[in-house]
């Protein structure tokens, strides 16, 4: 919102020139999200950019991005919207930072370094044998080579 208020949109049209696809995608989603509150005559007089964000940016059946009517999209008329965020922001922090209350949304260690210097409890049958379970499941098994280096 702070976009609009500043009045980035006649920068982020110069930023279109930039030949470089990525950037103006990002530009264009930008935009997009701006030009619900940039009123009638900025979407009339930028016709080439609303067709290339119509073109390029990909769109969600309730979009509201190209029909804002002037009456509700009051560039200074957004806390509502903001205050929503914010809520659900704050409720995926709480969620996955703070104290975890419930295992489903518990955070997951995906950094095989840090899983596998964690120490592992080993049952006591296990390590009285040890040296049965390698004969028996590493030594003992043939190793097709062709199969684990993908040369079927």
């Amino acid at each position: 919102m702070m976009l609009v208020v500043f009045k980035s949109a006649p920068i982020l049209k110069r930023a279109l020139k930039v030949k470089q696809a990525m950037m103006q995608l990002y530009v264009l989603k930008l935009l997009k999200i701006q030009t619900k509150y940039l009123g009638r005559q900025w979407r009339k007089s930028n016709m080439k950019t609303m067709s290339a964000i119509y073109q390029k940016v990909r769109h969600r059946m309730n979009d509201d991005w190209a029909y804002g009517n002037d009456i509700d999209a009051r560039p200074w008329d957004f806390q509502a919207e903001e205050c929503s965020l914010r809520a659900h922001i704050e409720s995926f922090n709480s969620r996955r930072y703070d104290r975890i209350r419930d295992a489903e949304f518990s955070p997951v260690d995906n950094c095989l370094q840090s899983v596998l210097g964690q120490p592992l409890e080993l049952p006591e049958d296990f390590r009285y044998s040890y040296e049965l379970w390698l004969e028996r499941e590493v030594f003992s098994q043939p190793i097709h080579w062709e199969e684990l280096l993908g040369y079927q």
